[in-house]
């Protein structure tokens, strides 16, 4: 047996040693076409371990900052059981944008070795700034991550708020808007705010309009309660 298995090892590295002008092209198209199938399982199963929950709380910057916020959002329990996972809202779906991001949070790997937010304190005091390049990144790609999920013209605006309905209706469906204007904290606590501009003032045609309350809104209930709860504004 052992001797049968040195005979094929021998004949493999005789074949892989062979100068390729004794081989045919039909070997070198079929070993081309297998290796390049082999190739791409590899690098797409490896990008998809990159793009799972598991994989983005390994670290614990992630872990025991903004992934435990997550958890006590309408995105991780609500009453209808769909749980929004981190790479449903920071990674796009389709696969050229996904590619482009991978390569954008290069950068994060950079950050993970030197420590950049190690600590609590080290987070905390880089939050505004990870947060304002977080909605850049959303307001220049018009909300793509969010889409994943989130489809205006699929919006049933009925079963909306009445401040909700107006505000989709007139500025999100004709672009005016984009959803990172108005949605900032809803996954995770804002920073401090306190002279940062919120993306968002009430336009000049709805001021003096007689709005229901917010406190209809659920989402807007949670975003306060939030706040309230850390001492923070909410917008």
């Amino acid at each position: 047996m052992v001797a049968r298995v040195r005979a094929i090892l021998a004949w493999v590295w005789t074949v892989l040693t062979t100068p390729a002008a004794t081989l045919s092209l039909a070997f070198l198209t079929l070993g081309g076409f297998v290796g390049g199938v082999m190739f791409w399982g590899a690098f797409n199963t490896a990008l998809e371990l990159t793009n799972t929950e598991k994989f983005c709380t390994s670290c614990h910057e992630m872990k025991d900052n903004v992934y435990q916020e997550l958890t006590n959002t309408v995105h991780f329990t609500n009453r209808s059981g769909v749980r929004a996972s981190c790479p449903d809202c920071h990674v796009p779906h389709e696969w050229t944008d996904k590619i482009a991001r991978k390569m954008q949070a290069s950068k994060e790997v950079w950050g993970k070795i030197f420590g950049t937010i190690s600590t609590r304190e080290k987070f905390l005091d880089m939050r505004l700034e990870l947060a304002e390049h977080e909605w850049a990144r959303l307001k220049a790609n018009d909300s793509l991550e969010c889409r994943n999920c989130h489809s205006s013209v699929a919006m049933d605006f009925t079963k909306q708020t009445q401040r909700a309905a107006d505000i989709h209706s007139r500025f999100l469906l004709t672009g005016r808007a984009t959803c990172i204007d108005c949605h900032k904290g809803i996954a995770h606590e804002l920073p401090n705010m306190e002279g940062v501009d919120p993306g968002w003032k009430m336009p000049k045609e709805l001021e003096g309009e007689s709005l229901p309350a917010a406190s209809n809104d659920a989402i807007g209930d949670l975003r306060r309660a939030v706040a309230s709860a850390h001492g923070m504004a909410t917008f």
